[in-house]
C-alpha cells in the first residue's frame, strides 16, 4: 500500500527479518518508569484490549524513497492492530497501514542531551517531528519535560501540519483516539518523586496505579470496620 501525502514515495512494508534495530541505551533515566506508569494505569482500568498496541522504545516503521525508516517513540498507542500469534508478543516492530492503524498518539520525553524531539529534518533519516507529522501523520504528538513538568500537545490541523493544542481548564488534554484526558501530576511512585503523566476519564476521575488501588481498598476496609464497631459489631479478622 502506498501513500503520498508529502510528495515522497512512502510505502508500508514489513521490516526485513535481517534488519538490525538500534539497541542504544535510553537517554533519559526517567523514561522507563514514566512509560510503564502510563501503560499500567490503562491496563488496570481495563482500557487496553487485545486489538490495541502500546509500547515504549519500540520501532515504528515506514519505507521512504526505498529506504527503511524506524523511529522508537518513548511511548505510543495504536487502537487497532492486526492480530499476531501470540497476540502482540512476538512483534519486533510495527508498520502502520500494513499491520494496523497509524498510532493515535506518540510521546517523547524531552532529552537532556539534544532536541531531536523537535527535528523537522526531511533528509534521510528524517527527524522525529517530520516523521510523525509528514510521514506517519500521527494525530497527537506529545512532548513532555519530566524535570520541569511541562507538557505540550501538537495535533494535525486541516493542512496536515502540527499545531499546538490548548489545554483545558484543568490543564489537561483530551485524546479522542484513547477516550481519556492526559495531564501532569506531581507525586511519588517507584522511588521517584517528581512530575508524572496521568490519565483522567471524561468524568474527571484519575486512573489509578496498582499501589493506589491497594491503598484505596485498605482505606475502604478500615472505614467499613469502623462503621461496624460503631454499631457494636466486631468485624471478622
Amino acid at each position: 500500500m502506498s501513500v503520498n501525502p508529502t510528495e515522497l514515495n512512502i510505502t508500508w512494508e514489513k521490516l526485513p527479518d535481517n534488519f538490525v534495530l538500534d539497541d542504544e541505551p535510553v537517554d533519559n533515566i526517567n523514561q522507563p518508569v514514566l512509560a510503564s506508569a502510563l501503560t499500567e494505569a490503562l491496563e488496570l482500568s481495563g482500557k487496553l484490549q487485545e486489538s490495541m498496541l502500546v509500547g515504549t522504545n519500540f520501532g515504528i516503521c515506514a519505507t521512504v524513497e526505498g529506504k527503511t525508516v524506524v523511529k522508537a517513540p518513548d511511548w505510543f498507542y495504536v487502537s487497532n492492530v492486526l492480530p499476531t500469534t501470540p497476540p502482540n508478543q512476538n512483534r519486533r516492530s510495527y508498520t502502520p497501514n500494513l499491520e494496523g492503524e497509524v498510532p493515535g498518539a506518540v510521546m517523547e520525553f524531552l532529552s537532556e542531551t539534544e532536541g531531536g524531539e523537535y527535528s523537522i529534518k526531511s533528509k534521510y533519516p528524517p527527524g522525529k517531528w517530520y516523521y510523525y507529522e509528514r510521514i506517519l501523520q500521527v494525530p497527537n504528538y506529545f512532548i513532555f519535560e519530566p524535570n520541569a513538568g511541562w507538557l505540550e500537545l501538537y495535533q494535525l490541523n486541516a493542512s496536515g501540519r502540527y499545531q499546538v493544542a490548548p489545554a483545558d481548564a484543568n490543564n489537561r488534554y483530551w485524546i479522542p483516539q484513547i477516550g481519556l484526558f492526559l495531564g501532569v501530576w506531581q507525586g511519588t511512585k517507584a522511588n521517584r518523586t517528581g512530575f508524572w503523566l496521568r490519565w483522567w476519564d471524561e468524568t474527571g476521575q484519575m486512573l489509578l496505579w496498582g499501589t493506589e488501588l491497594v491503598e484505596r481498598e485498605r482505606q475502604r476496609a478500615e472505614r467499613l470496620a469502623a462503621q461496624l464497631r460503631s454499631a457494636g459489631i466486631e468485624p471478622a479478622v
